[in-house]
């Protein structure tokens, strides 16, 4: 009997500890999915994540962090095909390769924030991220002359105090709604792929500047992009302008209607 109750006692422990970490898991699902339901979602501050459009226009972006090896590369894919992107670069990498923020905005592709040293945001109060901001923005307005106005969160995370401190500066927090996942290592196929099978009007998609395979499928999806009727545009442009709302999937609408 006495082992009986041990065993019990054990189950009962692991249970507990099963359901502390599944508790952990859909907590920390809930802090970084739009897709919220109830009452939760009017009241929770989210980036944007697509935009409602009513013609075929799309964004494609590059988060650029770490590498530098296919920056050039990358600039001359997207003049071939007449493309303007926007890359979120992080403010220690603008520090460390200058020139290529420069031929980035040279060649009329937007430089926006990714931050300032690719830290967890949601781990920082609002002043260290209202700093980090700012010295990200004067580090990339050093090279382009441009301040930035738009912010993607490192790691993707964000919670509302996060989202609040952007706008505070008067940023807006871009996240995506097409992922690539080309910093997976996958082939330029998946890429391509994941990418197209993905895509619609208003998408953001999320590429990265040093991905291995990504010189290699950007051709491809951008020629079928654009023969499928689909204008790649800048993220800025991609914005609705005047007076607008994100509802509870990360999607930019009209303030009115929609």
């Amino acid at each position: 009997m006495g082992t009986f109750r041990l065993l019990l006692r054990k189950h009962s422990a692991l249970l507990s500890l099963l359901g502390t970490a599944l508790a952990a898991v859909l907590i920390l699902w809930t802090v970084n999915s739009p897709v919220i339901v109830g009452a939760s979602a009017a009241e929770r501050q989210l980036p944007v994540y697509c935009v409602q459009r009513d013609d075929n226009r799309i964004a494609i972006s590059f988060d650029a962090a770490w590498g530098n090896e296919d920056t050039q590369k990358l600039i001359d894919i997207l003049n071939a095909y007449g493309v303007r992107s926007t890359f979120f670069v992080v403010g220690d990498w603008a520090e460390k390769y200058p020139a290529s923020v420069r031929a980035l905005h040279e060649a009329g592709h937007e430089v926006m924030s990714h931050s300032s040293h690719h830290n967890h945001f949601s781990m920082m109060s609002a002043d260290e991220i209202a700093a980090d901001l700012r010295e990200a923005n004067r580090l990339i307005a050093a090279c382009t002359g441009v301040e930035p106005t738009l912010f993607r969160c490192p790691y993707g995370e964000y919670d509302d105090h996060v989202i609040q401190t952007v706008k505070s500066l008067g940023m807006t927090a871009v996240q995506w709604s097409v992922d690539s996942l080309d910093w997976k290592g996958i082939s330029a196929d998946e890429i391509c792929e994941r990418v197209l099978r993905r895509v619609e009007p208003g998408s953001i998609v999320l590429f990265h500047n040093a991905a291995e395979h990504t010189p290699e499928a950007l051709p491809r999806i951008l020629s079928e992009l654009q023969s499928g009727g689909y204008e790649i545009v800048p993220v800025s442009v991609l914005l609705l302008e005047g007076e607008t709302r994100i509802d509870h999937t990360g999607k930019q609408l009209p303030a009115t209607g929609g």
